[in-house]
Parts: structure tokens; sequence; C-alpha cells
């Protein structure tokens, strides 16, 4: 069988925070809604688009408008402060030449493919897209796979929601610690296989195949 590394982006390869705050009070602004601070915004994303926005405007407010203002912001102004952990490219150049590498967001597919064919080329990457469940369903990683050619993977994330999608897709899950929440928190939604930056995720992707019993990388 054939192992893949799966890998959400926002928060795991990206630190994407300052732009989703700006977009996010950009339309808050357009609308005459309270705007949030980073610390606000950080807790409120990882559901993709539409639930991010359902936080951040007041209650009772129509979300639809809302987030169509921060979608057509966000498309145009996603790399502005956006860029990858340190560490992070090289790292990837490296797993890609032992597994099959894929990334899956809940960020509208838009964004992340503007994204990752600018820091990632070359890796298959998914956002939200209609007819596929977004993230903590299984269906973005299954598609993944396939798409890769691989049989079983594991899932590289940064949040409570990659937790989840990985125990729905009965993979076995890595969380890293340098993303929206902290290791406290992933603890508390039952991660158990940490990373603590960048230059570490080969040795602990290893541990975890040799814990699953999978013989070699890429196998």
């Amino acid at each position: 069988m054939k192992t893949g590394i799966l890998f959400d982006l926002d928060g795991t390869l990206l630190d994407t925070l300052e732009d989703l705050k700006d977009g996010v009070n950009h339309a808050l602004r357009a609308f005459g809604y309270p705007e949030h601070t980073l610390q606000e915004v950080r807790a409120m994303v990882g559901n993709g688009a539409r639930m991010l926005i359902a936080r951040a405007v007041p209650e009772g407010a129509e979300v639809e408008p809302v987030l169509a203002c921060f979608q057509e912001y966000y498309q145009g102004h996603c790399r502005i402060k956006t860029k990858p952990y340190d560490g992070i490219e090289r790292t990837m150049e490296l797993l890609g030449r032992e597994y099959p590498l894929a990334i899956v967001s809940n960020k509208p597919d838009g964004a992340v493919k503007k994204l990752c064919a600018e820091y990632f080329p070359g890796i298959y990457a998914q956002g939200e897209q209609p007819g596929c469940p977004r993230k903590p369903a299984p269906d973005m990683l299954n598609i993944a796979m396939e798409k890769i050619g691989v049989d079983r993977c594991i899932y590289v994330g940064d949040s409570e929601v990659d937790v989840l999608t990985a125990r729905n897709a009965a993979v076995p899950c890595l969380s890293v610690t340098w993303g929206f929440r902290d290791r406290k928190e992933l603890e508390e939604q039952g991660a158990d296989r940490f990373c603590d930056c960048p230059q570490a995720l080969p040795y602990a992707l290893d541990e975890i195949r040799k814990k699953e019993g999978w013989s070699s990388r890429g196998q």
C-alpha cells in the first residue's frame, strides 16, 4: 500500500491570519459592524469562510451579504501579509521526495489554489467547493488520496477541526503547535501526536509510520 501526507493550509503551512483579519474587518466596516482583533479572528477560523463570517458579524445580522463582500475582497488580497511558516517550504520539498503530498483546506478553493500555486507549486491542492462537504467531514481527504494515488495517509493540521477530520477519515493525525491553536486546546480535543517545528515534521511522520507498522516512506 502507498502512503501519502495530507496537509491543512491555514495555520499549518501558511500564516494567513493577518490577511484573514483584514478581510473580515473590511467586510464588517462595509456594513457598519464592529471590527475584531487578531486574537478574536484566530478563535473564529477553521470551519470555512461562511462560519468565519457568521462568527464575526453581530448576533442577528444577515451573513450572506457580508460573506460575499469578504470573499470578493479576500480573493484579491489573500497574499498581502500571508507567508509560509519558517522552514516549511524546505520541509515540504524534502517530504515531496519521499511521499505523495496534498493540501486540503476549508478556505475557498480559488484562494487555496492561488496561494498553493505560489508557495507549493506542483502539489495537489483543494479548497471548499460546492458539492463537497468541508472538513471535518472526511470527503476532502478521500478525494485527495484518490487524486494523488495513495491508499492511506497521515493528516497534518493545527486545529480541533483537523483532529476530528482525521478521526472521521480513520487516518492518523499529526497536530502542529505553531498554528492557530495551542497544545492545550488540541489535547482537549483528543490530539495525541504533536510536532513543534516544521523542521521536525519528517521525524514526527516517521514515528507515526513506524507505530502504524507501515514499512517504509511512501509505501
